[in-house]
Order: C-alpha cells, then structure tokens, then sequence
C-alpha cells in the first residue's frame, strides 16, 4: 500500500448524511463530496452515520433511507469505494447504537439507564442481539454504543446513556451487549451475518465530568479510575469486544485520545486488547490546543493508540506527519493492520456488498416491550394503592405533559418515527382497563416553562376520578430548530428539551409548572399515581410525600405506555431496580451509595442520604431475607428468600461486600453479585452466590486487581439502604499472614489472581 492509501484506512472524516442524496424517485445519487473524499486517499477507511436520521443530520424519511432502501443505499457507497480504491479495499460503515439502531424504521429500545433498572442481563443480550442484525441488515458494520460511562452525576444530560452508578452492574450489561452484538466470534474465526463489532465507548471516566457538565474535565485520580471506571470495559474487553472508542475528557492532565498510558500500557499491553480503538468526534483535532497544530495533533493521537479518527483533520495529515518525523510509518502499518483486521473478520472482501434478511419488526417491538416492562420500578406505595382495584375505581383521569405522547419516551439519539408508531400511557389504559372504566384526559401543562392556564382543568379532572394518574418528567426530543455543536451535541436548548448531549443541569427539580401541577393534583385528595419519565434522576420529594404511589420508567421507547398501564392495572407486576440513587436534592450531591467508608457526616441543612437508594424497587408482595450462610467451604454463599405476601412476585437479590480488614482504604458497600428469583406465594428458595475473584477482588496498592488478605463482610438485601442494615457474614480471605505489603505476593505462593490484572 501506498503511505496515502494507509492513510486513507484510518480516517473516518465525512458525515454519512453528505454522501448521497435522494432523488424524486425514490432513488440515490452518490455526492460530488463523497467522490472528493474516495479520490483524496484512493479510497474509504469508514463512514460514518450513512443510514443516521435525525435533526442533527436532518434525514427524515422524506430524504433518508428506510428499512428497505438501506441495504440499497449502503451497497451502491460500497461499490464506489471499491472502484476507487486501487487494491479493492472496502469501507466500514458505522453508525451509532444507542438504544436500538439510529436509522428510519430501526427498533427503538429504552435508554441505557433504563436497561440497567432491569437488573436482566439476558434479556438486554437478546435485544442487543436483534439491534446488530437490524444494523448488518441495513448494510452497516459498527455499533457505536454508550456502555463505559458511570453515572456519577445526575445533572449530567448524558445520564440516560449511562448503565447507572454500579462499576459491577455496568460490567454485567457489558458482558451482556458484547455478546448479543457479536456473538461468538473467536470460536467462529470472524463475524456471522447477522453480528456487528460493538465499538464500546467511552474510554475512560467520561461519567465523573465536574459538575455534571458535558465535556468538561474529570478530577480521577488513578484509584478512582480503576475501581469505578474501568471495571464495565475490562469486562467487554474480557467477553470480546472487538473495539473501544477513546472519551473526550482528560485523566489527571491526559486527554484519553492522547493517553498511551491508558490505550497501549492498560489497554492492550495489561488487559490483552487486540482490537481497534477509535477517537471520538473531533477528539483528536481537539489536541492542537496542547500540540499547536492538527498535524502534530494527529501524530499525537496515533502514537498513542488511536487507530481510527471521527471527523477529524488531524488524520489526513499523517502522511505530512511521517515525512515530518512526527511518527513512524511502522506505527501507522500497525493501525492500518488493524482496520484491515476488521473487515477481513467481517468477511468484507469476500462479500462487501451483501446484507443478511432483516429481522422481524414485530420481534423488535416485542423486546423493546420486554425490556420497558422489566425497567418500571416502584418506589413507594402507600396502602397498596396499586395495582388499581376495579371494584373501587372506575374513573381515571390521566393527566400530565407526558400522558398523552409517545414523542418524550424516546431518549437521545433516536430517529424520526413514522406517525402512529408506539403507546401513550393514556391510549395504553384506554385500550387495557377494564369496559365501562371512564379514562379522561387533561395535558396540565407542558415539560417547561410557566404557564400554567392548563392546570384548571387537570385539577378538575382529578377530583371527578376515583384515581389520578399524572405522569411527569423530562425529555431528549431534538427537535429541527434545535442548534448543535460540530460533534451533534445540543448547543442552544429549545422546546421542551431538558436531556440528553448537551442538555445538563444545575437544578435536578421538574419545572415550576409541572411542580405546581403535582401540588395542585395531590391537593385535591384523589388518590394520585405519579409515574416519572425521565433520562435523569430527577429530585421530586414531594411525589415521594403526596403521592399514592410513585413510579420511576426513565425512558421506555416507542411502547412504553403499554408496559407502563400493565403494571398500573396489575397485569402484571413491577420488577425494575433502581441503578442508580435518587437526591432529595441537587444540593446534597453526590448521593452514590458506594462512596469511601468514612465519617461520612450529614449536613446541618439538610439529609445527606438520598431519597431513594441504589437496588431499591418495589413490587406487588413482599419478600423476608434470611442471614447469609457460607458454604463449600468459603466457595460459596447461600440466603433464604421468602415470599411473605398473597401475591407471585420477583426478588432482585443483591450481594454486597463490605471490607473490613483491608490493605487499601475501602468503600461502604460494593455490590458484588445479584440474582432474580420468582416466587408464589409463601414460597421460600435458597439463592446461592460463588464467592470468588469476581465477588473478593479489590484493586490494591498496585491498581492491580486481587483478593488482598484480610476479612469482608457479606451482606444480601434488596437494596443498598437495605443491605446496611442486614445482619452480614464475615469471611477471611488473601494470604494468612500480613505478606505482600505491596500486594505482590511475593514469597507467600499467593497470586494475582486476576488474568487481567490493572483494573
């Protein structure tokens, strides 16, 4: 290959959307800009965002390309690229994942956060397994998809791209996206038909930016960084993920696309990864600041791990760069190699104009509504409120800026939807309550701003019902008179956004309309449902006082009405977990449940435990835990679970540890392992837990990640607060004696346990 031709694999500088046009007919034409860009390097290293729709790319479906035209349109840039490209080289076609594949007609599934409150790995697998062959079936390649980021700081408006707070929960999910996306691909030799390469982002600490503001800098220290943020990637670089994407914030000074530390020591020489690490959206020129000009910014990034650039300049000086004796070419073969790795693994140039046959639609849909209905979590239910009794209600009015729409339920990141796709919460009751149920409707207000002229009527409306429902909260929704930064980041808020990139907070507080709504709804004395949709943990304590009951979906997608009324009318019960905790206030931040085990005092003000804890969430019974036992001789742990109520119903049960003797300054409680069980009524099941590597590691003195000699408490409860509070079980683990100041293990004949260590 030629040094232009190389450099030409590693830059992915257009936006997919300026490739093509759509003709009247319904047919495309290829982009004097596209041709522009394949001539620069004689050829195509990726595109990104071919088949992304939305008001940032301003794709609809009248311009755009739907289920059936995708495959078209990625076939037609595809045979371009390689009539230009001089050695047949084909083009990665990338687009982003977040929630479902981001394109006209792709199944949208609820936000990360809301997968995280389902605490069902499993079932996030199959889903994520029905996105990639929604995405090869389209003719695309690469998933990008939110995984990394912890939730550290709910004003942050990327919150609802986050698993939740847990590095342990975000590492299960992982594992679980990995697999589903990619399927077994080392035992296969490449990737099926119907399987993509998941591109994990962001790496890493992108969730602890200061202040909860988007892009801004993340004070980690290195301890910080092992035990909270590195956990979910070490656990996708362990399950296979064939590629990772650098984050934009800097680690203690080093901005993570300039960090060889972390991409080359951590990363591939420690944790073994063999894949491809792409910048983020303009990362890499972001770099000049510190280097003085894209050239050596590009140099820069590549010499520190990055092999694949997004949008940048700074990559298609690389040749300037080599000339220049800013880097090596052996450096940059090494990161064609592995662009080149990738499509022959996705068997490109054998077939790099085919696409398997779409899955169904009805399937999509089908576990979209699983994973809705498995995220509804209930927080508080004063006298059993719900599931709503037919024989005492029979008017129900369902108020609220969300009640009647399904444009809020979507998230960040989602394509256009053709009009009638989805379930409103109020069509959703209309459509399940029982004949002869009055169901009216009154909006209230809406999302933002004061007015408050709706409010009247809404009040009215409730003290004519037997039961309010009144569903509240935020929305992602861009809309086309929306302003966006370079990178597709939210500029100038308009509408009713108040989530999503670009969307953060200082206040965590719904509105002053929407709290006058709530306030004048309870007022009334109608018993009153508040259900909150939301991509943040919103601090609403006055729900958590007035309301009858309060229920939490985040997010939900398209049909999350529908999993919402089943659980309203108790069709079937409420199974979500909270992920993460929920302030009382933006002034009592942070209110993260595994925080360092200090003095940690409360304020004069006000409480400093949160609202809601982490693992928290109700259901229609009640369970009793027994105290946990070990077994096998250390190997295991088992707890008794009873079903104390008159009701079937789920238990998430939760491990947590607690170390006490310890060569390195511990956290409160790390939840360490959890298991669902379903149970009828009066029934009791043993849950048994290993307890291994994965439940008694701790990252040591090293940062390297082992079982340090000392005792741990075990703690299992239904919740963090919970697991406080129960009676634990106290083991000794590591080494006898006080060895290995160091945790080296040296002379003892212990080990590091972990083979990958560093994490």
């Amino acid at each position: 290959m030629t040094l232009r031709e190389k450099v030409g694999q590693l830059n992915q500088r257009m936006y997919g959307w300026d490739a093509y046009r759509r003709r009247p007919d319904g047919g495309f034409e290829l982009t004097e800009a596209l041709y522009e860009e394949t001539d620069r390097f004689e050829g195509l290293g990726a595109l990104y965002g071919l088949l992304r729709a939305d008001a940032w790319s301003g794709v609809d479906h009248s311009t755009g390309a739907d289920a059936d035209a995708g495959p078209v349109l990625a076939h037609l840039v595809q045979r371009h690229v390689l009539e230009r490209s001089r050695l047949g080289i084909p083009a990665l076609f990338v687009e982003e994942v977040p929630h479902g594949l981001m394109a006209l007609d792709g199944t949208v599934l609820p936000v990360n956060l809301a997968v995280g409150a389902t605490w069902d790995p499993d079932l996030y697998e199959r889903a994520a397994s029905h996105a990639a062959a929604e995405l090869r079936a389209r003719g695309g390649h690469l998933a990008l998809v939110s995984a990394l980021d912890i939730a550290r700081d709910p004003r942050w408006g990327r919150t609802e791209e986050c698993f939740g707070e847990d590095p342990y929960l975000a590492a299960r999910l992982t594992e679980a996206l990995v697999r589903g996306m990619q399927g077994d691909v080392e035992e296969r030799g490449g990737f099926a038909s119907a399987k993509a390469v998941v591109v994990l982002k962001h790496f890493a600490g992108q969730g602890a930016t200061v202040g909860g503001r988007n892009s801004a800098e993340s004070e980690l220290g290195p301890r910080e960084l092992h035990e909270i943020h590195l956990p979910a990637a070490r656990a996708g670089v362990r399950a296979g993920a064939a590629a990772v994407m650098a984050a934009y914030n800097e680690v203690d000074g080093i901005p993570c696309s300039a960090n060889g530390p972390l991409l080359k020591g951590l990363l591939r020489d420690r944790w073994g990864f063999g894949g491809l690490v792409m910048a983020d959206g303009l990362a890499v020129d972001r770099l000049a600041r510190i280097t003085g000009d894209k050239v050596s910014a590009g140099a820069l990034a590549l010499n520190s791990g990055i092999d694949l650039s997004l949008w940048d300049q700074g990559f298609t000086h690389l040749a300037e760069a080599v000339e220049r004796g800013l880097v090596e070419e052996s450096t940059l073969d090494t990161a064609v190699s592995r662009v080149l790795t990738l499509k022959f693994r996705l068997g490109l140039f054998e077939h790099p104009c085919t696409a398997p046959k779409s899955p169904s639609a009805e399937d999509g849909r089908v576990l979209s509504t699983a994973l809705a209905r498995s995220s509804v979590t209930l927080l508080h239910n004063q006298a059993g409120a719900l599931p709503i009794d037919p024989a005492t209600v029979s008017r129900i009015a369902v108020i609220g800026p969300h009640a009647a729409t399904t444009a809020h339920q979507l998230g960040d990141y989602t394509a256009p939807q053709r009009p009638g796709t989805g379930v409103s919460v109020l069509a959703a009751l209309r459509h399940l309550t029982l004949p002869g149920t009055e169901v009216r409707h009154a909006h209230g207000c809406a999302l933002t701003g004061d007015d408050l002229s709706g409010i009247p009527e809404a009040v009215a409306a409730a003290a004519a019902s037997d039961l309010a429902v009144l569903v509240l909260g935020g929305s992602s929704a861009r809309t086309p008179d929306t302003e966006f930064d370079a990178n597709g980041a939210a500029r100038t808020i308009v509408s009713e956004m108040t989530c999503g990139e670009g969307v953060d907070l200082a206040d965590l507080r719904l509105g002053r309309a929407q709290h006058t709504l709530l306030d004048a709804v309870t007022a009334t004395g109608t018993p009153t449902v508040v259900v909150l949709i939301q991509g943040r943990p919103h601090a609403v304590p006055e729900a958590a006082e007035h309301a009858a009951a309060l229920l939490t979906v985040w997010y939900p997608g398209p049909w999350g009405g529908e999993a919402i009324a089943e659980i309203v009318l108790g069709h079937t019960a409420p199974t979500g977990r909270l992920p993460v905790s929920v302030p009382r206030s933006a002034a009592q931040l942070p209110v993260y449940y595994n925080h360092k085990d200090t003095e940690y005092r409360s304020y004069v003000d006000e409480d400093a435990e949160p609202l809601y804890s982490f693992g928290h969430g109700l259901t229609y019974t009640t369970f009793e835990y027994g105290t946990p036992k070990v077994v096998a001789g250390g190997a295991g742990c088992e707890v008794d679970v009873t079903n104390t109520g008159d009701r079937a119903g789920r238990s998430v049960v939760q491990l947590y540890i607690r170390p006490l003797r310890t060569t390195v300054w511990p956290r409160t409680l790390e939840l360490r392992a959890f298991q669902s069980v379903d149970l009828a009524p009066g029934e009791r099941r043993t849950v048994t837990f290993a307890l291994g590597v994965e439940q008694l590691a701790q990252v040591g003195r090293d940062l390297g990640r082992a079982v340090l000699p000392g005792s741990v408490e075990i703690r299992v409860a239904e919740s963090a607060r919970g697991a406080l509070s129960a009676v634990p079980v106290t083991v000794t683990v590591g080494c006898a004696t006080p060895c290995c100041p160091a945790d080296s293990h040296e002379g003892c004949g212990h080990q590091n346990l972990d083979p990958y260590p560093g994490a």
